[in-house]
């Protein structure tokens, strides 16, 4: 009995889904590095390339919330549901999502205030920091986390319904697709008084959340079906395979173009079309990375697998502080007219970016004490690993 309970509890590692997550970063370092460049650059004959990658590499936020469902309800739809279970699991979001959450709000508010706003008062910047710390909006990118916290919140309801109710694991994906696309139509069409920051609020990304939760807890059954090889090649999933890519390939592109012609030539489209655009382009993308992620397990060199799932492990803590590296970077524009240099320069923001936060984070990871205080629960390297590890506590981040 003891054995078929842990059986149960424990479920096959997934190594492969670091790289997964050290390609979503990359995709979030992408759109940041290239913001300004879209708005500086929209003469240049290459502004094509910086549109591109502004807007088809817009992969990275949408990729991690699918990750942080699969990985949830991978781990936990197979457990006794009961207090210690979710004590465990909030014990585990206070200390390595709200705790980072909170250090990061207040050390990019510091920064803004003595940069941007050193006359305010004390007391009014405490009210304003609350205001921020309960929206998301201390920096640009912490809204992911504030999302991220309200969907552990609902977390245990979700599981409870579906672990009670198995049935509805099979309508997860049209009723997170129905939620996302109530909420956003209710907010165009049925309120007097839009929602604000709607990005801020994690209806908003529903059918990612269910859409992760779904595969999470078939994975075991369908990964015949995901993982392309030539040992699972049959005729329906060749052709699946092959629809698939198609389809992300031509979404990507499609909201690549809409970006395009609204930047460089002002046209107007309806924001519903870019809603459901980058949707289509989000969802299929999560489901492209995890195969890609098996492909580039087997065809990569061991050393370069290891490498990029290292980029995987650390990635919480590098979105959370690279945004601090191209804030500093930015401080100093190249003053040239050279084109190939500024072109340089923008690439040195993505550099700056990925290799600095890189080094930060990996530093706290081997070297500093109690590092998950500011980075969440970073891995300690591992000596000649056999393969990259993915611990169960490294997934949900």
């Amino acid at each position: 009995m003891a054995k078929a309970l842990a059986s149960l509890q424990k479920r096959e590692n997934i190594p492969e889904l670091l790289l997964v997550r050290a390609m979503a970063i990359i995709g979030v370092l992408s759109v940041h590095s290239t913001s300004f460049a879209t708005v500086d650059m929209v003469n240049s004959n290459y502004f094509f390339l910086y549109n591109f990658f502004n807007i088809f590499m817009k992969i990275g936020t949408t990729t991690f919330i699918f990750l942080s469902s699969f990985v949830l309800f991978y781990n936990y739809y197979s457990r006794p549901l009961d207090k210690q279970l979710l004590g465990s699991f909030y014990k585990k979001r206070l200390l390595y999502i709200i705790i980072p959450y909170l250090v990061f709000s207040l050390f990019y508010f510091t920064i803004l205030h003595f940069t941007y706003y050193p006359d305010r008062s004390l007391s009014t910047e405490f009210d304003i920091f609350i205001d921020k710390i309960l929206t998301g909006k201390a920096y640009t990118h912490l809204y992911f986390v504030y999302i991220n916290i309200q969907f552990y919140l609902m977390f245990p309801l979700f599981l409870w319904l579906m672990k009670k109710y198995p049935r509805t694991v099979k309508w997860a994906i049209p009723t997170g697709i129905a939620l996302q696309w109530g909420f956003f139509m209710l907010n165009k069409y049925g309120l007097e008084t839009p929602v604000p920051n709607r990005g801020s609020w994690s209806f908003s990304y529903f059918s990612y959340y269910l859409l992760g939760a779904a595969l999470g807890i078939y994975y075991p059954k369908i990964k015949q079906w995901v993982i392309i090889a030539r040992e699972h090649a049959t005729a329906a999933r060749v052709a699946t395979w092959i629809a698939l890519w198609v389809c992300w390939i031509a979404a990507g592109l499609t909201h690549v173009y809409l970006y395009y012609e609204t930047r460089l030539h002002r046209d107007s489209f309806n924001t519903t079309l870019f809603d459901l655009v980058w949707n289509i382009h989000g969802v299929l993308t999560a489901l492209v990375l995890i195969q890609l992620s098996f492909i580039l397990s087997r065809k990569l060199p061991k050393v370069l697998t290891r490498l990029i799932a290292r980029l995987g492990a650390l990635s919480f803590g590098i979105y959370l502080i690279h945004p601090f590296f191209l804030l500093v970077y930015r401080q100093y524009p190249l003053d040239t007219g050279t084109a190939w240099l500024l072109h340089f320069w923008y690439l040195g923001g993505f550099a700056l970016a990925l290799i600095g936060s890189w080094i930060v984070v990996g530093f706290f990871a081997r070297y500093v004490p109690f590092n998950w205080i500011a980075f969440g629960n970073l891995p300690r390297p591992k000596k000649r690993p056999a393969q990259p590890v993915l611990p169960e506590r490294q997934l949900d981040a």
